[in-house]
Formats: C-alpha cells, structure tokens, sequence
C-alpha cells in the first residue's frame, strides 16, 4: 500500500489540523486471518433518539442486534433493524472484482474476504474504515444523523499519486481511471430482540423515484427511504440464507438470520470524488453529503467538550463515549439515557448512577435538569421506575435503590450550578420518597423504626442492583438490609437535610412559616440519619475489618466480601468512621481490586466464579444470570474506589499516581477492545480480564468520566501515561 495516511485525510476532511485521531492498523495479508477472527471488535454511530449503526470491525454482522440503521421507532425503544447491511464489490478498469463485504455464515464459512482489504480503522471523528485496492484506497465512513432515524454511508476513492514535488510537468500524465462500486442493498425489518427468517415468496415492496428508493418489508411495516448522490439503483429480490451470528452463539441464543436483498446500488467512481448514501425513515430533504456530514458530527461532538472546560484528549475521548448514552424520549418530551447497547433501554438506577458523569461534571446541565425531571414526574408510590420497556409498555417499579441514588444525583447537579429553583421544584418529591419509605411502599420496602435501616425483599425478589435471577431462584439473595441501600438511605436523608437546610435560608430568607418549614424538616431528617447511622453498626464486621454485605431478622448477617460496602466510603455523607473506612478500602483492595473493575465477589469464596457463563464456550441465559455478580469485575465501581480511596488517603499526587495505574488498563481498552471508543459493561473476574457483557455501558462510561473531569491532578498524569494517543480536540 502507499503511504496513505488515514490521520491526515480525516484532519483534512474536517479542516482541523490540530485534532488527533487514534488509528488501528491492519498491517496486511499476514494479519488477515486473525483480523478475521476479531468479530469481537465492534463499532457503534448513535443518533441521541436510541437508533444507531454497529457492527463488528469487519462490517459482519456478528450480533442480532446489528445493522446499518437500527431504528426507534417510539425513541428511544422500539428498535427496529431496518437497513441490515451493504454488501460492496469493486469493479476495477481491467475486469478485476474486489469484494470490501465480510460475511459470517452456518457451517464456519467467512465469504467474501473483504477484511483482507481492509488496512487501517478510526473510530472518530465518525467511524471510518480504509480499504486497500489495486492503484489505490477507498475510504468508507458512517455516521448516523444526530436528532434523526437516518444513517449517511460515504465512500471516497483515493489513487496513488506521484510524488509531486518530482514532477515539473504533469500535462501530459493520464489521469487515474474510474471505478464502478456495485453495492447490494441488504434488507429487513424486525424488532432487535429478534431474528428474520426468510421466505421465496416474501418479497419486500419498492417504489423507486428519481431521489431513491421507499422500501416496506410489508404491508403494515414503516416505510424508510433510500437515497444516493450519483448512479442508479436495479431492484433484484432475493433471499442471503443462513448467516451466523458468533455473539450470539456466545451468548447461547439463535445464532442465524435470513437477509433480504432489495437490489444493487451503482456509481462509477472518479479520483478525489465520494458517493453518498442515506437511509432513514424519513424522505430526505436534500443531498447528503458525506464530507459535510461528518463535519457537522465534528462540530457537534467538539462543542460537547468544549462545554465541560475539560482539557486532553482522555477527557476527550470520554466525553465523546459519554453522549452516545443520552436520548430524548418521545412519551415524556425529556432527555433520557440509555443503560447500554445493544440490548438495554433506559434504567432508573443506571440513568441516576450516571447522571452526574454523563451530564453533571460534563457541564451539560439543562438536559441533567430533564433527565431529573423526566424520572421524577414517573414517581409512584415514592418509587421512581427502574425499567422502561423496549416495547414501550409502562415502566416497572421494582429497584429498592434507583429512588436513592435520585438524591445523589441531585446534590451533585446542585452542587454544580447552585440551581435553586429547580431545587423547589424536586425536594418536595424527595420528601413523599422518604414519607413512603417509612410508611411502606412496593415489595416490603419500608424503613425499620427499631434502628432507621431501610429494608426490603422477598423470597422470589431481586431489588438491588445485584439483581440476576435464574427463574424463580435469587442468585444473590440480599432480603433484608442490605448495605449499599442503607449507605444510600443515610446519603438520602443527609442530602435532604442539607437541601431543606439551603431552601431556607438561600430563598426563605431567616423568618417565617415556610422558613420554619423547611428548617423543621432539616431537623427531622437530621435525627433520621443520626438514627440509621447508629444502626448501621450492625453492618460493622469486626473479625474482617470491613462490612456484612446484608444484615437481616434473628441475627442473621452476610460475610460475603463484595464490593457494596465501598458505597459506604465512596458516598458524599460517610456513614462509617475513618477507620472503618481504611479498613473497608483495604479489604476492598486485596480482595475485589482489579485493573478493569471490582469484582462482585472475592475469589476465596467458595460461590465465586471467575469466568462470565461459567466458562461455557456457548453459555446460555442460566449460566450467564448465575454467574453475573458472583466473581465478574464492573468499571462501573472503579469510580466509586476513586472517591473511596481518595477519601482516606487524600489527594496527594502519589495516591493520584496509584489511582492512575489502576486505570490505565481501561482507557486503553477503550482504544483496543470491544466496542472501539467505549467501555464494556463487565469483565471476567480472572485474568486476562476479559471484556464480556454489553460493549458499551452507561455507567462504566460515565464514572470514569467523572472522576477524570473531578480530578484534575488525576487527568493530568493520565494524559502523561496513555499509549497511543486516543483524541485531541
């Protein structure tokens, strides 16, 4: 290949010299067979409605879940797999064919060979993959349309070109020949939970116009546009039988799919010159362009991080991860966050959890201040909704944390923009939390009036965040109080009393009825978290030096070491002494601490398991739930070890330095692993550390994003240490 460099197309596309982009190279035909192999390499576009773009590295479809255009058809669910993938075959002046498409199918074939092309990927400024042809590249790039279901595939044919400072007269050199791309347009629609299975005499209904084409897979099924900038489009039905899914066999589900394909896209191809393709299910109003489309993503992805005053290019590159969690939900008209993809919705305890690292500390408070308000108009029963069905069903109440961590998120978006009316307008929902939670609400939660605990559970129920079951069994059966709920119950009242505290005095003025309201409840809520702080010594494990995880009736306690009990350290209201505190971080870090997580269980215990699926090849539903928190390591909690071990050894730079180390594995994950540019849900608890799970999460984004934003000395000696250069803005 000649020395194309994609770094310097992209820069120059966009028209910023000073960005840096991270490339990863495919060094050529000694690597194409394990590149082959690297289905676990993905890619991801979102378009903040809860659609998107993503597939493996390879552009296989390796996942139910991917596709070219994954619609929300009532954003951000009802996902809907729309435009499955485009199959490329390059035409070369000599009669030559290149294949650029990979495909996995039944029986172990991989065909065509595309990925033996493919030299070089840059998951920013949009997702861009550099394809070796002979004379040349071809550069292809997608990006879906932020605030639209649309999706814009771009392809750029650059030749080798003389050096031509060696050249004083080219008038009579030939110009580079043209290329003729003949694309196959792969079809489909169907819920992306859910797999096509394909018929000869099902045939997908086209009506083709001079803009494009409008496709229906039937008849009640939404319509969606295709449109091109150049050439012409031949429809040509037929059925791509059997392809293979390899995430999804992993995961022990039905691994194949049937593909429709609706015609063939054809252009010819000029030196210099891109072809524009877009699919969405709106008709376009004008020409896309791919150049013009990326720049606008650019602009729009630099404006979020000049929005957090954050400088480098780790912040950067989270700040980047971060917004592909933040949705707009068409049922309440407000910002939402989607908990992972591919597969999760929006989630109470997850959006609250990340919160303050998605759009707190990022400085993007007015859509943090419609996230809040969103969840807070779905209160019932002093309980905000955990789950928001794809299907778009009414939310489910079943978290005995998600309304705790409400408060959590609302003190830090306080503490960020002193937004004290938006205060008058939450606390008074944070006081009918807590008048439910004495009283009692849903699943026996209820605070214990013998010690202020906050209890809740059943035999059959799973209310924390360590919530898998396999049927009717609990995997982690923490009925009772368990300690990451009371830490939290402690913030929550805490967090009211200095919130009362501020109404009345910042508002109120030091007079009044409504002053001695709201000073009376500061008062109260103060004499309700001294209570549960007395009561949660009964969590106090002397002979480990650290926490029970779950305390309950007659005595009865958990010694299992697992990582809840860092809540109790890493929370803005300790609930713990110093010395507990020491002693809790330290057992934490002995036994749970590893360089992607912590994890949920401590390896000596006889119920750990240190492989994700219980080290089953194809693991199905049951061994996956039955091995989700007992030994899997979650980045989610490193943040949380950050402010813990902050908290007892201080912000000196060589605790910061420590800290760093321990990081540094993953944001160089994000660069390497899974889905380029993010961060994974779970890793195995044994080493290597395996990424497992959904490829990108929400919260793992989100709490390394914020205590990188809340750390400067910390993003400082990070920005020192990382290898290679991830982004710069």
């Amino acid at each position: 290949m000649s020395s194309f460099s994609l770094e310097r197309f992209l820069k120059e596309q966009i028209g910023d010299e000073d960005c840096n982009f991270s490339v990863l190279d495919f060094e050529g035909p000694k690597e194409t067979n394990s590149l082959a192999e690297r289905s676990d390499l993905e890619w991801l576009s979102t378009n903040g409605l809860g659609g998107y773009a993503s597939q493996s590295i390879t552009l296989a479809n390796t996942r139910r879940y991917h596709g070219l255009l994954v619609a929300a058809l009532d954003p951000p669910v009802r996902r809907t797999v729309i435009l499955a993938r485009l199959d490329e075959v390059v035409e070369m002046p000599d009669g030559g064919r290149i294949d650029l498409s990979t495909a996995y199918w039944q029986g172990g074939v991989v065909s065509p060979h595309g990925y033996e092309r493919l030299r070089a990927f840059a998951n920013l400024p949009v997702p861009t993959w550099l394809y070796e042809i002979p004379g040349g590249v071809l550069v292809k790039q997608v990006t879906m349309i932020h605030g639209e279901q649309r999706v814009v595939v771009g392809y750029t044919y650059l030749p080798d070109l003389p050096d031509l400072p060696d050249l004083p007269d080219l008038r009579d050199e030939s110009p580079p020949a043209d290329l003729v791309l003949r694309i196959a347009v792969l079809a489909n629609f169907r819920d992306f939970h859910s797999q096509t299975r394909g018929d000869a005499a099902w045939q997908f209904q086209q009506r083709t116009h001079d803009s494009g084409v409008s496709i229906k897979a039937y008849e009640d099924a939404t319509e969606w546009h295709l449109h091109f900038s150049s050439g012409r489009y031949v429809q040509d039905h037929d059925w791509y039988w059997d392809y293979s899914w390899s995430g999804e066999w992993e995961r022990g589900l039905a691994d194949s799919e049937d593909l429709y394909r609706t015609g063939f896209l054809e252009t010819t191809l000029s030196a210099g010159k891109t072809y524009t393709i877009t699919a969405g299910l709106q008709p376009a109003t004008h020409q896309y362009e791919i150049k013009s489309a990326v720049q606008n993503e650019w602009a729009r992805l630099k404006e979020i991080v000049a929005t957090s005053g954050a400088d480098g290019k780790i912040a950067a590159q989270l700040l980047i991860a971060a917004d592909q969690f933040v949705v707009q939900r068409r049922s309440t008209d407000g910002a939402s966050v989607i908990a992972g993809y591919h597969w999760f919705g929006d989630w109470g305890r997850d959006t609250m959890i990340s919160l303050p690292g998605l759009l707190i500390e990022t400085g993007r408070h007015s859509i943090a201040r419609s996230v809040l308000s969103t969840l807070g108009k779905n209160m019932s029963e002093g309980m905000l909704p955990n789950y928001f069905p794809d299907s778009g069903q009414e939310p489910e109440y079943n978290s005995i944390d998600a309304t705790l961590w409400w408060a959590v998120a609302l003190d830090e978006y306080y503490r960020n923009t002193g937004d004290v009316p938006f205060l008058l307008e939450q606390v008074p929902l944070l006081d009918k939390v807590a008048i439910a939670h004495l009283q009692g609400t849903r699943h026996g939660i209820k605070v214990d009036p013998a010690d202020g605990l906050l209890a809740g559970g059943g035999p059959h129920l799973q209310l924390t965040w360590m919530d898998a079951k396999c049927g009717d069994f609990v995997v982690t059966p923490r009925q009772g109080k368990a300690v990451e709920v009371n830490a939290l119950w402690f913030n929550f009242l805490k967090t009211l009393e200095l919130l009362h505290t501020t109404l009345g005095s910042a508002v109120l003025g030091s007079e009044g009825a409504e002053y001695d309201l709201h000073m009376g409840l500061a008062i109260r809520y103060a004499d309700m978290a001294e209570k549960a702080r007395l009561g949660f010594k009964a969590f106090w494990n002397e002979e480990a030096g650290c926490l029970f995880d779950a305390v309950g009736e007659q005595g009865y306690v958990d010694p299992s070491i697992r990582p809840n009990q860092i809540f109790a350290v890493s929370l803005p209201f300790k609930v713990v002494s110093p010395e507990q505190a020491s002693g809790i971080l330290a057992v934490v870090e002995e036994e749970l601490l590893t360089d992607f997580g912590l994890r949920t269980l401590a390896p000596r215990d006889p119920a750990y398991k240190g492989v994700y699926g219980d080290s089953l090849a194809s693991a199905d539903q049951y061994h996956r739930d039955l091995t989700y928190h007992q030994g899997t390591a979650w980045p989610f909690l490193l943040g949380h070890w950050v402010d813990a071990r902050v908290a007892v050894h201080g912000q000196q730079r060589s605790n910061f330095e420590l800290i760093a180390e321990r990081l540094l594995p993953l944001i160089q994950h994000m660069n390497e692993e899974a889905c380029i540019g993010s961060i994974s849900e779970i890793f195995d608890g044994d080493q290597p550390h395996r990424p497992v799970g959904c490829v990108a999460q929400a919260w793992s984004v989100a709490e390394m994003t914020r205590v990188v934003l809340k750390y400067p000395q910390l993003r400082e000696i990070l920005e020192t240490r990382v290898s290679p250069p991830a982004v710069s803005v």
